[in-house]
């Protein structure tokens, strides 16, 4: 992805990106579509009615990181309290996504690859949270 670029080209940024916060905004956004793509795997299983809460938690973590990456990629007035608070309800989203897709996961491949993205965009969204330091607090 070239979100760095894209970043440190904005004019309030100046080149000062927070690499930390980018690496997590990558991570959500791959998060994302893995989240969606493992729905529609589990959509496609014979025992569909079997991964009801996996689909609904992917469906959920996809909505919750496509939001976090939208929200944290504006530095246009940006609001630090909100973006630190994102990513660290991303985390928790990502998190019991994952504990659901490991149940899954030695039956389901898609499931496998689903928890290890997961497991990863938590724990960007964790490091970027404590990089956010918002005004006032």
């Amino acid at each position: 992805m070239h979100i760095a670029s894209m970043i440190g080209s904005h004019p309030h940024v100046q080149g000062n990106t927070n690499d930390t916060l980018i690496r997590a905004i990558e991570e959500t956004y791959a998060c994302a579509a893995t989240c969606r793509i493992c729905a529609d795997a589990c959509l496609g299983e014979a025992m569909v009615a079997d991964l009801s809460q996996c689909i609904r938690l992917n469906l959920d973590c996809a909505d919750v990181c496509a939001a976090t990456a939208a929200v944290a990629g504006r530095r246009t007035g940006s609001n630090e309290a909100v973006i630190k608070w994102m990513l660290k309800v991303c985390a928790e989203a990502c998190a019991a996504c994952a504990a659901e897709c490991e149940h899954h996961a030695e039956m389901h491949e898609h499931c496998r690859i689903c928890a290890e993205h997961c497991r990863r965009c938590e724990q960007a969204c964790r490091a970027a949270a404590e990089t956010i330091t918002p005004s006032g607090m």
